[in-house]
């Protein structure tokens, strides 16, 4: 298959994730509601227990799928997904999240302002990072998710905008 079907299929499971962990419309915040020393949240209202667990579980799911897929059709891939590569790509993309949330608050900005490329790519920082622990992952596959990421991004942000999924487009 080729560089780009590898890549996107490598990262699926985070988009899922990241995408997926809204949904849970949570109400345990993951910093507790307290502040951090300079009087902002530490995380944000937007960073649930409920939220991120969903997301692990849905990149989870995902990677259970593309295990069935990846059998039944014979799909060969570079990375061969399973339950526990979804759930650990899942985790990555929300902690990437998480630290691009605190990133977000420290330099005062609000849950849904936008912060080109830190919104687009933390989640996938911390994917590639927690997926590298099993996979052998290339500079090029990198690169690829980097230049894909930011594009896939937008698309979904704007249909879940205009189907009233999201506050804002992006």
């Amino acid at each position: 298959m080729s560089d780009v079907f590898s890549a996107l299929w490598l990262i699926l499971p985070a988009y899922f994730a990241n995408s997926g962990a809204t949904l849970a419309r949570g109400r345990l915040r993951m910093d507790f509601s307290r502040n951090f020393f300079d009087g902002r949240p530490i995380f944000g209202a937007g960073k649930t227990f409920e939220g991120f667990s969903l997301g692990v579980a849905l990149g989870a799911v995902i990677g259970f799928l593309q295990s069935l897929l990846q059998i039944f059709y014979s799909l060969d891939f570079h990375f061969q997904m399973n339950p526990l590569s979804g759930a650990l790509l899942g985790f990555g993309a929300l902690f990437g999240d998480l630290v691009g949330g605190f990133v977000k608050r420290r330099f005062g900005l609000k849950r849904g302002s936008p912060a080109l490329l830190l919104d687009q790519l933390d989640f996938v920082a911390g994917a590639i990072f927690f997926a590298s622990f099993i996979y052998s992952i290339g500079a090029d596959t990198i690169m690829l998710i980097v230049i894909i990421t930011p594009l896939v991004h937008l698309a979904t942000n704007i249909i879940g905008y205009k189907i009233g999924a999201k506050k804002e487009p992006w």
